[in-house]
């Protein structure tokens, strides 16, 4: 996973494991019945928990990795789009584990150097997360 993937992870993985609450096989039902407005208010109703409204969707695809021999692992295509940012990114989700392989990327205010642009996608992260009142 590189830096910007562990940026992302970092700052949805309270979000992440409410995703991880669900059953793996509702999941499988609603990707396969192609039930994608199940996912999407799963994945709303995990999100307005611990982000600012609108900043993290369901992008209306993802698929399932199922065998006999090899636990099920959940990929949720997803949308991230806060203060200038946006990331189109696969979100997976197995048993033991999740990840995040960012797809898209782009700023509203591109900077000519990539360090710039990391920093700028950590705080659009650290921005679209609520904050304990304190």
């Amino acid at each position: 996973m590189g830096e910007r993937e562990k940026i992302l992870a970092d700052g949805l993985r309270e979000v992440i494991a409410e995703l991880r609450l669900v059953d793996v096989v509702d999941y499988i039902a609603f990707l396969r019945l192609e039930r994608m407005a199940n996912i999407a208010d799963i994945v709303s109703s995990s999100a307005q928990l611990y982000m600012k409204p609108g900043t993290l969707t369901f992008a209306d695809d993802g698929e399932i990795t199922l065998g006999w021999s090899t636990p099920p692992v959940v990929n949720l295509e997803m949308l991230f789009r806060h203060a200038g940012v946006s990331a189109q990114f696969k979100l997976g989700l197995s048993a033991a584990s999740a990840y995040v392989e960012i797809h898209y990327l782009a700023f509203e205010k591109t900077d000519d150097a990539p360090e710039a642009n990391t920093a700028q996608l950590a705080a659009a992260v650290a921005d679209a997360r609520y904050r304990p009142k304190a």
